[in-house]
């Protein structure tokens, strides 16, 4: 099974605020960009992944993701990180309604293609699934196959909310790329540890990290 990957991505200006205590206000912005630019050459290069589907406003993100290879479906709702999801979902599977689709944090600049295709191979056996992030608190994916719906439940906590849901969470190991966001500085260290992609590694350098 091939999927479609549905990627939100918030207007750069406004992302990763939470990076603040790492990163300056006037750094965010490129390094939030380098997450989804490493996140989306990772997951287009996932032998499971047929394509790949940003959901962005952002003209700069737009720009360099299309130039990988995504998609780029404008944020219509303009009404957060579900409604953008659910957006996108609808987007792609408009012409198809049988097309597996799978929602993908921005925010996995570690991710391992290799990875990838092994929680989605696990994913493909359940109506609806999910993958835990490493804080085992969020979600970093979340695949629906044919013929279920996404409903995405995002945001703090979103690993209750999606059990609640229906989907099934899947208890994979060695899948630490998958699991890994970037939210805080203690999050990008862990991520750096397991290996980033090219232009995060190239954006992380330009910072002073305590403790790397």
């Amino acid at each position: 099974m091939q999927w479609t990957l549905v990627v939100p991505l918030k207007p750069l200006a406004h992302a990763k605020s939470r990076l603040s205590d790492t990163a300056g206000d006037a750094v965010r912005p490129g390094l939030a960009l380098a997450f989804a630019q490493d996140t989306v050459a990772a997951a287009l290069s996932c032998p499971a992944v047929r394509d790949v589907a940003v959901v962005t406003d952002d003209r700069l993100a737009g720009r360099e993701l299309a130039t990988l290879g995504a998609r780029i479906v404008p944020d219509t709702p303009g009404a957060g990180l579900n409604a953008a999801l659910a957006h996108g979902e609808a987007v792609i599977r408009t012409p198809r309604r049988d097309r597996p689709v799978a929602a993908l944090n921005a925010d996995l600049p570690a991710l391992r293609p290799a990875e990838l295709a092994r929680v989605l191979e696990a994913a493909a056996e359940f109506p609806r699934a999910f993958l835990a992030d490493a804080a085992a608190m969020g979600t970093t994916l979340l695949a629906a196959a044919p013929g279920a719906e996404l409903l995405p439940a995002f945001g703090t906590g979103s690993r209750s909310r999606h059990r609640a849901s229906g989907a099934e969470e899947l208890a994979l190991d060695a899948v630490d790329s998958v699991r890994q966001d970037v939210d805080t500085g203690e999050d990008l260290r862990a991520a750096l540890a397991l290996g980033v992609g090219p232009r995060t590694a190239a954006a992380a350098a330009r910072l002073l990290m305590p403790g790397q």
